[in-house]
């Protein structure tokens, strides 16, 4: 007999996923003559992080009928990630997604995602809502809200979060997660991010997705306006200046990371993998922030995403070796 209970996982991401083919050697596509695959895509790389370090993570998306799609239901339960919210459309491909590598900061990204992406295709009468509500941390992606009926579900997904009577300890985060191609214009996601940031409690981007989501680069500034939104911790990623977090009583900023670039890509989802198991531990802002953003350090100087996830120990003793110190002060009253 089948329990239908809702399962209150620790983390439930909804979003992106492909395969990711990734070139063996440096350069231009055209010279490289061998690839590995594997899992990719924002959100699902966020989900197989965060079970790195425990979590029991799930992911909501939609794959193709296909031996990409198949691959992809297969792989995610051996990274501690449970595929009962992965779903196949038919007519459509799993994506695939091609990088060039060019150390130590040209990663170009080719997404094959036409006519349109099975997690595009997310319906919001197909959403496990009672376990949405149920998650401890549920974190969705900007991309989702570029095409209906990915919109609609992402929108009632976070609406789901908002009415219900969320316990201390529980987070909504919103992944900025802009990319240009997916949108028709900036304009339209800057609508649509106006309305996810209602129901957020945590948001996270670099300066240039802060720009899109709330019109404001400067870190600070950008922190400020996503508090202003409504959301309870503001994180800007600033590249090579480090990271930024910031609440209504504390700004807390870490210097990024000296470390040797191997592939820059998956380095955000590493820290989002990382940020989520801080926010389950209960951890102080700085402790969790330092834990994140070396976990994006230790990410970016590995080959590919997914299976470059570090573990808490690996983090831990990463942090032992190359200690950097805080940048903190309250925010007056």
């Amino acid at each position: 007999m089948t329990d239908e209970a809702p399962h209150a996982h620790d983390v439930i991401t909804m979003g992106r996923v492909s395969v990711d083919i990734y070139p063996q050697q440096t350069g231009p596509l055209e010279d490289v003559t061998t690839f590995s695959k594997s899992v990719g895509g924002s959100a699902t790389n966020v989900a197989i992080a965060a079970a790195r370090h425990g979590a029991d993570a799930a992911v909501i998306t939609r794959t193709g009928d296909d031996p990409f799609g198949r691959y992809i239901a297969r792989t995610l339960p051996e990274f501690g990630v449970a595929n009962t919210f992965v779903e196949t459309v038919a007519g459509l491909n799993t994506p695939v997604a091609f990088c060039e590598v060019f150390p130590p900061d040209d990663f170009p990204l080719y997404f094959y995602r036409a006519p349109k992406a099975p997690d595009l295709m997310i319906t919001t009468k197909s959403l496990p809502l009672h376990e949405i509500e149920r998650a401890r941390v549920f974190w969705t992606t900007v991309t989702g809200l570029s095409e209906e009926p990915s919109r609609s579900a992402h929108h009632a997904a976070l609406r789901a979060r908002s009415e219900a009577e969320l316990a201390r300890g529980m987070y909504t985060v919103l992944d900025l997660d802009y990319r240009a191609m997916f949108w028709s214009n900036p304009a339209a996601a800057t609508r649509e991010v106006a309305v996810a940031l209602e129901h957020a409690t945590v948001a996270v981007g670099n300066r240039e997705e802060c720009e899109v989501a709330v019109g404001e680069t400067d870190p600070v500034r950008a922190a400020d306006a996503l508090l202003e939104r409504g959301v309870e911790v503001a994180i800007v990623k600033q590249g090579p200046k480090g990271v930024l977090a910031k609440t209504r009583d504390e700004v807390v900023e870490f210097r990024p990371h000296t470390i040797d670039v191997v592939n820059g890509l998956g380095s955000g989802d590493g820290f989002g993998g990382a940020l989520v198991h801080g926010l389950l531990q209960g951890w102080s802002l700085d402790r969790t922030l330092a834990f994140a953003n070396a976990a994006g350090a230790i990410v970016a100087t590995r080959f590919e995403c997914s299976t470059a996830m570090p573990t808490s120990d690996e983090i831990e003793q990463f942090l032992q070796e190359n200690p950097v110190q805080p940048t903190k002060e309250d925010v007056d009253a």
